[in-house]
């Protein structure tokens, strides 16, 4: 190719100034009338031109081809009837269609799903693509899918015509079953509510406008209910225990439908108490009792009954009762009425006067039973004649008074099992406790020795009474932790996990089994007070078994992980433990919409002039079409030819020689000299 070029000697300010002079004196001849104008100015023409630098430039190209890129989606979707064999048959019959036209490349890019549950990101594999090779060599772009694309939002500007050839069935259809207003927490007791949708899209049959759903929860046997197609279904769920619920839905797969992959749903709601109801008796006047007032007050999600008895009936002064501002101690309501009501129950340095009578105490005991929670905070009280362990709740009651009382300093530590025990594992700082200067000795009958005090003896006892638990602290001096008195302790995180663990946290239970999950992930940990654990056993969706050993991190703490290769409800066993989890989505995003479509890639389309191809209908013929004219018809996509080049050498001549520049700058300027002086 041969041209002419610029290559200015001088600036081009210089040049511009030049020529603005040239212009200015041609001006000024004309005006004065000077016969020799014209030659005078073809001399200043000659003299700028030269300055411009013109020069005949003459290149040697080669030319370079045509570029195609074809995607082919290889994702999960694609995988569903015979989808994956049409595309790659189609990819094999475009590749070699291409690879017959003259001058063009085809580049292969492979389209798979994105890690977790990103769907198809076709949009970032031909964002890839692009960047690696020249915009000015695209000659069109196909994609092989079913179009189901989940990255449009990342669609990059496309230099030449964009096509789908879509893989599936015009006769495909599937069912899917979809869960909505799934909260991540609900509170024990209240319902909240599911919104459930099964729906059939594509080519499904008409003759069907009910099916049966499989509601299962923590992976018990499930229950069928009869429910409408396309429709919203609002199902109210209660909760029937705290931690994470499980809650599966399943629909069976009908005859002909693409897939079951989206006939089931999981639903994961941790079951979170609303608010926490204690009932704090405190039997008398003393340091300690602020300390559990404060403790449960600074708890937003506890509601605090607390009475303190001042006036026990022993108590005679002469004051009329009417004349009394303290509020009567409704003993009747809250022992008999309302006792259920309560999520523990904490007696802190009470002793029997005559305010609770035996029938109180014992409706208290059956309250434990039955799966409630009393702790005793002991003090001389404990030991004396009038101790509440001399009174029904005796049956539940986890150790019993010998009578004394070590009135001396002495340091409180973990025991071994309760360096196990979630209550006490783990608390901070033992070597630096302060002491406490008084303890109740006392001989434990059931339960869990989780702390000692003076010469090892019991200090923390905990138990299980049938459904309930019971928690005897046989000192009144924790309240010195809270003051710093000799460099304190962590009373108020041991009152708050004793507190918590009583009232049934799923966290501070110390035999558990629980998985979290992540990705495809599973962090499987078991609590417990045993020194070892058995093996533990996954059973996958489809049923497989896998047994795994556990280590021990810290202790009472085991812990693994282990890759689940499926989405959907794994089931774990160890010992007498059982859990349930579900590992991935409630609905895998490659398989929320299964039926091929166009629709997502709409844009692409129209912004292109390309078109939409069923594969079902045969591999289309490839054209050459214009740029900017439509490039898809029926049976056939087009591609626009690039025509672009390689440059091997360019060669450079000047068009205005040096000494002819002065020959004509010269002739010129005579030729005006002779015409003004014949004048």
């Amino acid at each position: 190719m041969t041209g002419v070029v610029f290559d200015p000697i001088v600036p081009l300010w210089l040049l511009a100034v030049l020529a603005v002079l040239s212009a200015l004196a041609i001006s000024v001849a004309l005006w004065r009338g000077l016969a020799g104008w014209a030659w005078r100015g073809a001399a200043g023409l000659v003299i700028l031109a030269a300055l411009a630098g013109p020069v005949l430039q003459t290149e040697n190209r080669a030319p370079l081809s045509d570029i195609v890129l074809m995607l082919v989606d290889g994702s999960a979707s694609q995988r569903l009837s015979d989808r994956e064999a049409q595309t790659e048959e189609a990819a094999a019959a475009l590749a070699a269609r291409l690879a017959a036209r003259d001058n063009t490349e085809v580049r292969r890019i492979d389209v798979r799903d994105a890690d977790g549950d990103g769907g198809t990101e076709m949009m970032a594999a031909l964002s890839e693509a692009l960047a690696q090779e020249p915009r000015g060599r695209i000659a069109g772009i196909v994609a092989l899918s079913d179009g189901q694309v989940h990255d449009m939002d990342r669609a990059p500007d496309l230099p030449a015509p964009f096509h789908l050839l879509q893989s599936g069935r015009n006769g495909d259809w599937d069912r899917r079953l979809s869960i909505k207003n799934a909260p991540a927490f609900a509170i024990l007791g209240e319902p909240v509510t599911l919104t459930l949708r099964i729906e059939d899209t594509g080519a499904a049959p008409t003759d069907a406008d009910r099916v049966e759903v499989d509601i299962s929860i923590d992976g018990d046997d499930p229950q069928r209910f009869s429910v409408p197609l396309d429709r919203d279904i609002d199902l109210p769920v209660t909760l029937s225990h705290g931690g994470r619920n499980v809650i599966q839905f399943s629909v069976p797969m009908a005859e002909g439908e693409l897939t079951d992959r989206n006939n089931a749903a999981l639903v994961q709601i941790n079951g979170v108490r609303d608010r926490l109801r204690v009932l704090l008796v405190s039997g008398e006047p003393h340091p300690g009792g602020r300390t559990w007032r404060n403790l449960l007050k600074s708890d937003a999600s506890v509601d605090l009954v607390h009475f303190t008895i001042l006036r026990p009936p022993e108590k005679q002064d002469g004051v009329p009762v009417s004349e009394l501002s303290l509020i009567a101690f409704p003993t009747r309501e809250l022992f008999l009425e309302k006792v259920e009501d309560f999520d523990l129950i904490i007696f802190d340095r009470y002793q029997r006067r005559g305010i609770l009578p035996s029938l109180y105490l014992e409706n208290v005991a059956d309250y434990v039973r039955k799966g409630g929670a009393v702790l005793v905070a002991a003090g001389p009280d404990y030991a004396s004649a009038d101790s509440i362990y001399r009174s029904p709740l005796a049956e539940v009651l986890p150790a019993s008074p010998t009578a004394r009382v070590i009135e001396e300093a002495y340091a409180p530590s973990v025991s071994d099992l309760g360096a196990r025990h979630p209550v006490t594992a783990g608390l901070p700082d033992q070597e630096t406790w302060g002491r406490w200067l008084r303890q109740i000795e006392v001989t434990p009958d059931s339960g869990d020795v989780l702390m000692t005090g003076s010469e090892d003896r019991p200090l923390l006892v905990l138990n299980r009474v049938e459904e309930g638990r019971v928690a005897l602290l046989a000192s009144d001096h924790a309240w010195l932790w809270a003051r710093g008195y000799e460099g304190g302790g962590p009373q108020l995180e041991l009152l708050r996990r004793l507190a918590h663990w009583m009232m049934g946290e799923p966290e501070l239970e110390e035999e558990a089994l629980s998985a979290e999950p992540t990705g495809q992930t599973l962090r499987i940990v078991r609590r417990s007070l045993e020194e070892a654990v058995g093996p533990l056993t996954i059973t996958t969706p489809s049923g497989e078994t896998v047994t795994l050993e556990m280590r021990e991190g810290t202790p009472g703490h085991f812990e693994t992980t282990y890759e689940g290769p499926e989405m959907g409800l794994y089931r774990l066993a160890q010992d007498d433990m059982e859990t349930v989890v579900g590992l991935g989505p409630a609905a895998p995003r490659e398989f929320e919409t299964t039926i091929a479509s166009a629709e997502a890639l709409a844009p692409l389309l129209e912004a292109t002039r390309g078109g939409a191809l069923m594969l079902e209908d045969g591999v289309p013929g490839v054209r050459n079409v214009r740029d900017g004219r439509p490039a898809a018809g029926r049976n056939w996509i087009g591609l626009t030819p690039r025509e672009a080049f390689e440059t091997l050498d360019v060669a450079r001549a000047p068009l205005l020689p040096g000494w002819l520049v002065l020959l004509m700058a010269s002739g010129f300027i005579l030729m005006g000299w002779l015409r003004e002086g014949r004048r």
